[in-house]
This record gives structure tokens, sequence and C-alpha cells, in this order.
């Protein structure tokens, strides 16, 4: 383990904490990672011959009582949309835009691993170097064949799959347990800026300059990010040379890392899978995922399909929630961090009382959403508020990895979102064969009454069995301790009892 940096300070550390450059840095490699996820979705509209393939419209019963008329005046007509290059049938659509999460689903628990025993700064480095990379070969690989593309959005996935591990690492070596969730937050609401904004800008591009152009853009300013990450940010506080003395050991004397062992211990597999905390945060992380998927992905084609928005409509409205959804996200984050601080709730409270917020209030919207019928832009408030709720995941259990396990929060998070990616197979799929020939509100409200039962089983799950508390088996040999500490002290909580 190489000695410690001498902390010289910096202009910029002087406006901005360190821990805090972090932070902000992190969140935009976050939204370089998912923006450059989601840009294929908009992408396809222009690269796919819609001529060509001669798309097979569903029919719909004319006189379905469930069926909506567009918004407004009779006008508002779907825009024309030009043509492109290439004749994909529309399960080969679906195949290119599925195949990111078959590279998503493997890379997890090896980089993580990378990430925890080496350096989580040059794995997330890697997430986004690897997508800019094939972000920019895209249009190339995908003018040669369309396996070519397959590959790049393999490859994309890869590096996607090491973002969540490698901060999650970052995180747990920089935050001080009093500012835990609002430095999550921060990073991590980088999900929703990246996705909002690459969806309103591939959108622009393609309209001004081509489809190629979202990729040649995108992958080209990516790369500034890519440079500021070598430079300001390291490992941990005591690599780091742009940080105060003062900075550097009030972290390291919170997180108790004024001296760093010279190995990562061993992950304790069998301890892991007998915690019923972890089981309460894989739970809690699979069936949100299932909710979040829906808002992101299916929402919008609801709006388009039943509510009849056009397509210019569609964009904004779809995009509009989540720059609020930032906002009450770190509100949510920093107001919960505070009580924390002053010890008026536990970690446990604050964990459970934000993941409550992102399934009651979603849930709730989804129950609106059944029975509210055609009624547009109502329709449209409810969504907007259930998305702007779904934004306490992060400082819910998204966060709750590393309060029970430090040590290994980049493995848990790993395992935990690993399994949290099927629902992002499963939800297209299952959207899909419900509404087949079946676009309207009835069917539906079979898809929201699904989603509404696993926010239920999320909330239920995570209220009674998740915890904040430290476990016993995050500390290994010698350093493992069986200490108790009050459950009303913020910063650790008295482990429970393990069934």
């Amino acid at each position: 383990m190489p000695e410690e940096v001498p902390a010289k300070g910096s202009v910029l550390g002087k406006l901005v904490p360190a821990r805090y450059v972090l932070a902000i840095l992190g969140s935009i490699g976050m939204a370089i990672v998912y923006g450059l996820k989601v840009n294929l979705s908009v992408a396809m509209v222009a690269m796919v011959n819609h001529t060509a393939i001669h798309k097979v419209e569903d029919h719909h019963n004319d006189t379905d009582t469930e069926t909506c008329s567009p918004p407004g005046d009779a006008t508002n007509v779907t825009a024309k949309v030009e043509d492109g290059p290439f004749a994909w049938s529309e399960p080969l659509q679906g195949t290119l835009l599925s195949c990111y999460f078959w590279g998503y689903l493997v890379s997890q628990i090896p980089l993580a691993h990378v990430a925890e025993n080496f350096s989580a700064k040059w794995v997330m480095l890697f997430s986004v170097a690897i997508n800019v990379v094939c972000t920019l070969l895209t249009p190339v690989f995908t003018e040669l064949h369309y396996g070519g593309l397959i590959v790049m959005r393999v490859l994309e996935g890869v590096g996607g799959g090491a973002s969540f591990p490698a901060m999650h690492v970052m995180i747990a070596s920089w935050a001080p347990p009093s500012e835990r969730m609002v430095m999550s937050t921060i990073i991590y609401v980088g999900t929703s800026a990246g996705t909002a904004l690459s969806i309103l800008m591939s959108g622009m591009l393609s309209a001004a300059w081509g489809w190629r152009s979202i990729f040649y853009v995108m992958g080209v300013l990516s790369c500034i990010w890519m440079a500021l990450w070598i430079i300001l940010v390291q490992d941990n506080p005591n690599k780091q040379r742009f940080i105060s003395p003062e900075e550097r050991h009030m972290i390291t004397s919170s997180l108790g890392t004024e001296t760093k062992v010279e190995h990562h211990p061993k992950v304790p597999w069998g301890q892991v899978f007998k915690s019923v905390p972890f089981w309460a945060i894989l739970i809690a992380h699979t069936c949100n995922n299932f909710g979040w998927y829906m808002f992101l992905i299916e929402i919008p084609f609801y709006m388009k399909q039943v509510l009849k928005f056009n397509v210019a409509s569609n964009a904004a409205l779809s995009a509009l929630p989540y720059f609020p959804m930032i906002i009450f996200s770190i509100f949510l984050g920093k107001l919960l961090d505070t009580l924390q601080s002053k010890g008026k709730i536990s970690t446990t409270v604050a964990r459970k009382t934000a993941t409550s917020i992102c399934t009651v209030i979603p849930g709730i919207c989804l129950l609106i959403l059944c029975y509210i019928g055609c009624l547009h832009y109502e329709a449209v408030s409810v969504m907007s508020v259930g998305i702007v709720a779904m934004g306490a995941m992060f400082s819910g259990f998204l966060s709750n990895h590393i309060d029970i396990a430090p040590n290994f929060a980049g493995t848990l998070v790993a395992l935990t979102n690993t399994a949290a990616t099927l629902p992002g197979i499963i939800v297209p799929l299952f959207v899909g064969f419900v509404t087949h020939g079946n676009q309207n509100i009835g069917a539906w409200r079979i898809i929201f009454g699904t989603t509404i039962a696993l926010f239920t089983l999320e909330f239920l799950v995570f209220v009674i069995f998740g915890s904040g508390a430290e476990q016993s088996w995050n500390r290994s040999g010698a350093q493992q301790q069986t200490e108790v500490k009050d459950e009303k002290t913020p910063l650790k909580e008295t482990p429970p009892t393990k069934a």
C-alpha cells in the first residue's frame, strides 16, 4: 500500500471540499453512463427505415370506451418520422435495445472485486471510457452490420455494470457517515439527470445533424470528464493531494481509516447470504427497479399509445419530471442526514423513511392512473409526482449497502444490482405481452396493478427487515468485533440478531 500523499489543498478546494468534488464528478460520470445507455432509444427512431419494414399496426376496436382521444385539438397529429437507412424488424430492434443488459449482468460482481481490492477510481474510469469509445465507434460498426452494434452495446453494458460498484466503494472511502446520504444522493441523481438530458439532446441532435451526431457529440463531450476524473479524484483521502489536512483528518477519523490495512478482507459469502438486512436490500432493489423501469421506459409508451400525446409533447413531458426529482432527492438526503447527525433519528429510520417514500407515493400514483381515465394533463401530473418520489431511493435502500458493510459495499451493490437488472429485461416483455393488440386503459390496469403489488412487497420487506446497523461480518480476522452501540447513535447502530 503506498504511503500517504501529503495534503496540499488547492484553489478549488477552498471553494468546494475535495469530497464534494468527488461527488459532483461522480454524478457527472453516472450521468454519462446512463445518458449513453438510453441514447440509442431516441436514435433508433431516426435510424430505422419504417417504410421498408412495413410495420403492421395493431387494430383496436373503435367502440372501445377505454381508449382516449388526443389532448387538446383534434389536430394533435404525430409528427412524420423520416426514414433511416436500416430495415430492422421490431424483434431485432428489441434485441438491439436489450443487449446492453447482457454485458451489465455479467460484469458487476467481478468488477466490484477489482474496485474493492485494487482501485475504484480506475474501475469507474474504465466504466465511462469503454462507454465513450463504443459510442464513438457505434456509427461505423452499425453501418458494417447490426452485429457490430450488438457488440458495441454489450461492451457498453460491461462498462455500465462497473459504475455502481465502483461508486459505492468510493462513497464508503470518502463520505463521513453524517454526510453519507447527501453524498450518495448527489452522485446517484446523475443517473436521472443523464437520462433526461440524453433524451432531450438526442432529439435535438438527430433533428439538426442526423442520427450519427448523437453518438459523436455525446462521445466527444464525455472525454472532458475523463481528464478531470484522472486529475482531481483519488481512491481515498489518504491518496488525495488536493485536499486540506483538516478535511482529510475529518473524513479519516470519522471512518476510522487514519491507517490503512495492507490487504482488503475476503468477502464472507456465507454470512452475507445469511444476513437478513442484505436480503431486505436485495428484495427492495429488485422490486423497486421494476417500478423504476416502468416509469422510465413504459410510461412514455403509455402516454403515446393510450393518452395519444404526439411525439414532441411526449419527449418533453417524459423528460420534465427528472429535473425536480434531482432537487427533491438532494433535499431529502440533506434533511435525513441533518436529522441523523443531530440524533433525532437513527440510520435505520432514515433508510426506512426514504424507502417508504419511493414505494408508497409511486404506488398511490399508479393506483390513481388506473382510474383517472383520459384526463390527459391530470394523468401527466400524477405520473410526474410518482417519478419525483422515486428519487427517494437514493437515500433509502440504495445507500444501505454502505451502512451494513462499508468494507464490502461494492460487492453488495453488485449482487443486488445484478438481481435488479432482471426487471430491465422483464418489464418490456411483460408490457408487450399484456398490451399486444390491446392498447387500452384496461390492459394498463393489469400492468400498473402488478407494479403496485411489487411496491407493496418492497415496502413491507424493507420496513420489517431492513437495518442501518453495521453488521458484525463487515469486520474480519483480528479486526472482527462484537461491540454494540446504542441504536440512537447516528453513525453506527446495534446489529440486529440474525435468523
